[in-house]
């Protein structure tokens, strides 16, 4: 039987090789429609606000325990005909919760499109990963763009999954993909959402809280091993990370921030509505196209460290 640290350290390699083949239905798209079907019922506009409360945190509950539950039927089920398939799903279930190789190629996307001369293009690359609008980016926003969803991401798309699916296999890490949907769904703070999504929300911060604190760990010591200023990314996360409106992106995006000699943050349009997101690191120079891919390579050497601890705890394990 595979382990959890040897099931995570399987699917964080598949992963980086295959990432999400385009060809393949993602599970994620199943959840995103029941979402979508629950929240067009749930979330009326006449509804008193105690009832639409009521309804997201019914949500906020349901679709991560469906989620977990139909991952553990169907491993429960192949465990029954061969305990090696069940772990061959398992690692392959895992590796879908995981988007190591999706975020980096969505992120030098970008920067080869800068690359090249062609901003347009580079707008519209990082208008498919960033919330805010795009069309009038100039390059060094949508460097900023580019270099805050790489850092903020590394929670999210890596080490979440990956250390649910330590404590509890694949069925905790797509407990924890479905918080991390339901939030990007429906965690907003505007008219529509923020009763209705308030239990979403407040899911994710809680789920992301601790795997946030860790990333920090594992991303420092990615900065050390690249050479950048690991004194300086760590005194600004120290600063900043309070700043940004999230109790968790704001420590990834403040030490790389740290790391770089950069400012994040700023202000972002978002349906034509500008808003300012709080400064983090200091402007010592001016963020360039290759800082994407200075923060892409962090973003790998905290993977690889995730895969060897996890492999090296496997092994561990297996010995005691």
């Amino acid at each position: 039987m595979f382990s959890g640290f040897y099931i995570v350290a399987a699917a964080l390699a598949l992963d980086r090789v295959i990432g999400d083949p385009a060809w393949l239905p993602h599970p994620v798209i199943g959840i995103g429609r029941l979402i979508k079907w629950l929240e067009r019922r749930w979330n009326r506009a006449d509804s008193r606000p105690l009832v639409r409360r009521l309804f997201g945190v019914c949500l906020a509950l349901l679709i991560p325990t469906f989620s977990g539950l139909i991952v553990w039927l169907l491993l429960h089920e192949l465990s029954l005909v061969r305990g090696w398939l069940s772990a061959v799903i398992a690692i392959w279930l895992t590796a879908t919760a995981i988007a190591w190789k999706g975020l980096l190629s969505a992120g030098i996307d970008v920067h080869r499109c800068l690359a090249r001369g062609d901003l347009p293009a580079a707008r519209d690359k990082v208008g498919r990963i960033v919330g805010r609008d795009t069309a009038d980016l100039t390059e060094e926003e949508v460097v900023r763009a580019a270099v805050e969803t790489l850092a903020e991401n590394i929670v999210d798309a890596i080490v979440s999954p990956a250390l649910f699916a330590a404590v509890g296999g694949a069925p905790w890490a797509w407990v924890y993909r479905a918080v991390n949907t339901l939030d990007s769904m429906v965690g907003y703070k505007n008219d529509r959402y923020r009763i209705f999504g308030w239990a979403s929300a407040r899911l994710d911060d809680v789920c992301n809280y601790l795997p946030a604190r860790i990333t920090a760990l594992l991303l420092w010591v990615a900065v050390w091993l690249t050479g950048a200023d690991a004194k300086n990314a760590w005194r600004i996360m120290r600063r900043d990370a309070g700043k940004h409106p999230s109790p968790n992106s704001g420590m990834a995006e403040a030490m790389v921030a740290g790391a770089l000699g950069v400012r994040l943050g700023g202000y972002n349009s978002y349906g034509g509505v500008v808003s300012l997101r709080a400064y983090m690191g200091d402007a010592t120079r001016p963020l360039v196209a290759s800082d994407i891919k200075r923060v892409a390579r962090l973003v790998s050497l905290v993977s690889w460290l995730l895969l060897v601890i996890c492999a090296g705890a496997g092994v561990i394990l297996s010995l005691t």
